[in-house]
């Protein structure tokens, strides 16, 4: 068989020159580790990707306009195949316009106070002033309120377009819109013009002066006016108590008793290391700490470290062990007790949750009962904060946090603040910068302005294996190598919710009564994802809903537990130590503040010093 250089060339194809076997070596194949890019350019094009994106993410507060003008392209895409939907909001638009039309003609001929033909929402306070019911201000809060409604429509029931999009290109419309309110400007404002009128336009005068003092103090990184009236350590935080372990993560906080006796099983709560501790610990008459300990509890409280530069390798794990472990170990070695009731607020209590599903998975049983607070521990549901969670989110968020090694305070707090916008940002500036009055600072305004920080590797974890993947609630999430679930968790939790929560909506909350193949008692309370929790017993119009779902039990979806729970008036705080009570033992003897013996000496008086840490 002749060689294959012997082989006849087809007479259409053109003959290659022949090239020297020498010059192969210098010819770089397609698969070989020469073709590729070397190393320094790799880097090279991967940095410069992600510091171009990480400064787009600063001017954006974080939010990825890839993400936006995905969600935006599938709603516009599908609304152009969709006739049927463009004819029916034409149609909309049409009816919406004659009623508009109606109304103005009963304004002329009622004098102005023709009858409106829509209500705002209940939670919607913009157009309660009386100036509101007068014209040209009705017609305006009318005319505002009949389009709000059309692009709602137009926004939702699209078919064709993803859930997710769906919710993200109606909030973000709904943002525009709210900005664009009547209420927000001078000349549409009734209440605006009559104040301005009434004093002379000193209002004004005044509301200049705030926004001034407001820009000075966001550039200098200051708080809010008012802010430093609080002092942590004598207005807040100030429960007295004793540091009692310190490692690069945490400070352990022993608060002293005020009972004579107190009962074995120390308390051992872990806040959420997005907020500073002492939402627990505010003022005298509303801090739980205080309220634990006057009820003959030994409390520990984790303050966790807020984080720099330094610190952005520091991953979920890292915070399990040098936080949740930590702490549970120094108090048990400290009282000498056996168990410990552990208890976790907002996303303390989903590391908690996770930590304890890993104890338990290997037999641990040093923990009497787990309480949680605003906690979720699965996202499926995890409310208008998914709006900002998908793969494209995500890696923008990466990028900013990559470079600067943290996420920042101030790029959460605008997350946060856009969940209520109407209330955080725009009626906000109205009361501040055109009515001139500015509201009086309180103890939780001034923890709120007391930001925090959140480490690269952790925050990124957490949003990609539980917001993306839901890797805890799913199974897939593994402690020191064990894939863990939360039917881990075999002992009584005692689990509470808030009525109005942006940040974990209380149906999420409720998910762990069916995760948890344990006894669960579900508290439903008024208020907020704060406010709700920080909810002192005395405080006006307070009241929860409470009822225990036994372990093995059927499904009960949130609505008919809603339906059927008893409903209480007045603090949860109350309902939470007689649940507490039952599976604690009696009381007995003080136990020492530390114990120097076990190696916990006494380091400090509380608040310790990283709650000081801007």
């Amino acid at each position: 068989m002749p060689s294959k250089s012997a082989l006849p060339v087809p007479s259409n194809q053109p003959v290659r020159p022949a090239v020297p076997a020498l010059a192969y070596t210098f010819l770089p194949s397609a698969h070989s580790d020469a073709a590729a890019d070397s190393n320094s350019v790799t880097a090279f094009t991967e940095v410069l990707d992600r510091a171009t994106r990480a400064m787009i993410a600063r001017g954006t507060l974080g939010i990825s306009p890839g993400a936006l003008a995905r969600a935006y392209f599938d709603w516009a895409l599908h609304l152009a195949i969709s006739p049927g939907k463009q004819g029916r909001l034409a149609e909309k638009a049409l009816t919406k316009n004659l009623r508009l039309a109606r109304f103005l003609t009963s304004c002329a001929v009622s004098r102005g106070k023709g009858e409106v033909c829509l209500d705002p929402l209940p939670q919607d306070h913009r157009f309660e002033h009386p100036g509101w019911k007068l014209f040209p201000f009705n017609y305006c809060s009318q005319q505002f309120l009949l389009s709000q409604q059309w692009w709602f429509n137009a926004m939702t029931g699209v078919r064709g377009v993803s859930a997710h999009h769906e919710k993200v290109v109606d909030f973000v419309t709904r943002q525009f819109l709210d900005f664009l309110s009547p209420s927000n400007f001078f000349w549409t404002n009734p209440e605006v013009i009559e104040k301005t009128v009434e004093e002379g336009g000193m209002n004004l005068v005044r509301g200049f002066d705030h926004l001034i003092q407001g820009v000075d103090r966001y550039a200098r990184q200051m708080p809010p006016s008012g802010a430093e009236d609080f002092i942590v350590g004598e207005d807040l935080a100030a429960t007295p108590g004793k540091v009692v372990y310190r490692n690069r993560l945490i400070e352990l906080i022993q608060y002293e008793p005020t009972t004579p006796n107190v009962r074995p099983e120390p308390i051992v709560i872990v806040p959420a290391w997005i907020m500073k501790y002492y939402i627990l610990d505010l003022s005298e008459q509303n801090s739980l700490v205080r309220y634990l300990v006057d009820q003959g509890y030994t409390v520990f409280m984790v303050s966790w470290k807020n984080p720099g530069r330094e610190d952005r390798d520091l991953g979920m794990s890292d915070y399990r062990k040098l936080g949740v472990e930590a702490a549970l170990e120094a108090a048990l070695a400290i009282t000498g007790a056996p168990q410990a009731h552990m208890a976790g607020y907002c996303l303390g209590g989903t590391l908690l949750s996770i930590a304890l599903a890993g104890m338990m998975h290997e037999g641990d049983e040093r923990v009497a009962s787990l309480s949680l607070f605003a906690a979720q521990t699965d996202f499926t549901e995890a409310g208008e904060l998914t709006l900002f969670i998908d793969e494209s989110e995500v890696s923008f968020l990466e990028d900013m946090m990559w470079e600067q090694g943290f996420l920042d305070t101030r790029q959460m707090a605008g997350a946060f603040q856009l969940l209520r916008s109407n209330d955080l940002i725009w009626s906000k500036a109205v009361r501040e910068y055109l009515l001139g009055e500015r509201a009086p600072m309180f103890d939780l305004m001034a923890w709120n302005a007391d930001g925090t920080r959140m480490p690269y590797k952790m925050h990124s974890e957490y949003l990609t294996r539980l917001f993306l993947n839901n890797d805890f609630a799913e199974g897939r999430w593994k402690v020191d190598g064990v894939p863990v679930s939360v039917e881990d968790i075999q002992l009584p939790i005692f689990a509470v919710g808030t009525e109005h929560d942006h940040v974990a909506p209380w149906k999420s909350v409720f998910k762990i009564a069916h995760l948890a193949d344990s006894q669960v008692t579900f508290v439903l309370t008024s208020g907020g994802h704060n406010a709700g929790i920080v909810s002192e017993p005395g405080h006006p119009h307070r009241h929860y809903r409470i009822m225990t779902m036994p372990e093995h039990d059927g499904y009960i979806d949130p609505e008919t537990w809603q339906e059927t729970a008893k409903y209480s008036e007045g603090s949860w705080w109350e309902a939470w130590v007689d649940w507490l009570d039952v599976r604690s033992g009696k009381p007995a003897a003080l136990p020492s503040m530390g114990n120097e013996a076990v190696g916990y000496p006494v380091l400090g008086a509380a608040p310790g010093s990283y709650v000081m840490m801007p």
